[in-house]
């Protein structure tokens, strides 16, 4: 049986403002999450838990870490670009401008693209990470496309579509849309990651379901987490998922034939909307703000 607990007490971050998505740079011990009101990106110790600094970038929602650098990439929600971070000097090193505004951010390393979809829009945005260009832009069927992952083998960009309740698969080779996988067990999807050992598409819904699909679009298994769920994570190493929303956090336990059972939740601040995984330690890392500021506290997954 599992148990969360927190594993520290939550930390305050300078600036009040709110949070967008959150990632981990686990080998670098470094967590990052987008400080959206007050434009930075939040770099945190991920061993002691202290904030180390912000740097801005605008108002940002997305966040990406290249592993080969640990440089970050950023998205920015208004003013319609796409950043390199250091987060070592806490510079913003280049800057890109895409013809939309910037959601969910995602890195696919091996060819070095950055994808960026659309905040509320109809179209992915690609640049080349090397040279910090704009090279294409994918239109998708629908409305609204909510957290992107990508297949590290077939490089395949999942691409969530809100208002369709269905999934975009994008083929990494023409970065043209070439099969759409319907999700009618979700609605309003939202988190979405990939999980490349097992092969298996996980997405979740603002209904409060989560489904497992294979690569075609069968479904594998489902469970219910809570509703208004915004970004779920994986840990890589025990195929566990880690979700935020509905005032909780849920952990779900993935097998290898695609079933999904709910091993443990806590309840959180109303806020808590997105989380990572430290894939090094397995603990999860959360942000919110309240109207006594904004917090950021690390979780641990222990077993009995």
């Amino acid at each position: 049986m599992i148990h969360i607990v927190p594993a520290a007490p939550p930390q305050a971050v300078p600036i009040d403002s709110g949070f967008d998505y959150v990632a981990a740079d686990s080998p670098r011990r470094r967590v990052y999450a987008a400080h959206t009101g007050s434009d930075d990106l939040l770099i945190v110790d991920s061993d002691s838990g202290k904030v180390l600094g912000q740097v801005s970038v605008g108002p940002m929602q997305g966040v990406a870490v290249d592993p080969a650098s640990g440089r970050v990439f950023t998205g920015d929600g208004i003013q319609r670009t796409v950043s390199e971070v250091d987060p070592t000097t806490k510079k913003v090193l280049r800057s890109v401008a895409v013809p939309g505004n910037v959601d969910a951010v995602a890195y696919d390393p091996a060819n070095g693209r950055i994808y960026a979809d659309e905040d509320d829009g109809t179209r992915i945005f690609v640049i080349d990470a090397k040279t910090m260009k704009h090279v294409a832009t994918v239109a998708i069927p629908g409305h609204k496309p909510e957290y992107l992952a990508i297949d590290p083998e077939t490089h395949d960009v999942y691409q969530n579509i809100d208002r369709l309740h269905e999934v975009a698969v994008v083929d990494g080779a023409t970065l043209k849309v070439k099969r759409i996988l319907p999700t009618p067990e979700l609605r309003f999807n939202h988190p979405l990651v990939y999980d490349a050992t097992y092969r298996h598409i996980i997405a979740g819904g603002l209904n409060g379901v989560l489904a497992s699909y294979d690569r075609s679009g069968k479904v594998l298994g489902t469970a219910k987490v809570g509703k208004r769920m915004d970004q779920c994570d994986l840990d890589r190493a025990h195929h566990r998922l880690a979700c935020a929303g509905d005032g909780q956090v849920t952990v779900v336990d993935e097998a290898a034939d695609g079933k999904l059972t709910v091993s443990a939740s806590l309840p959180v601040p109303s806020d808590v909307h997105t989380l990572a995984f430290d894939q090094n330690t397995g603990r999860v890392w959360i942000v919110w703000a309240e109207p006594k500021g904004d917090f950021v506290q690390q979780l641990r997954l222990d077993s009995e």
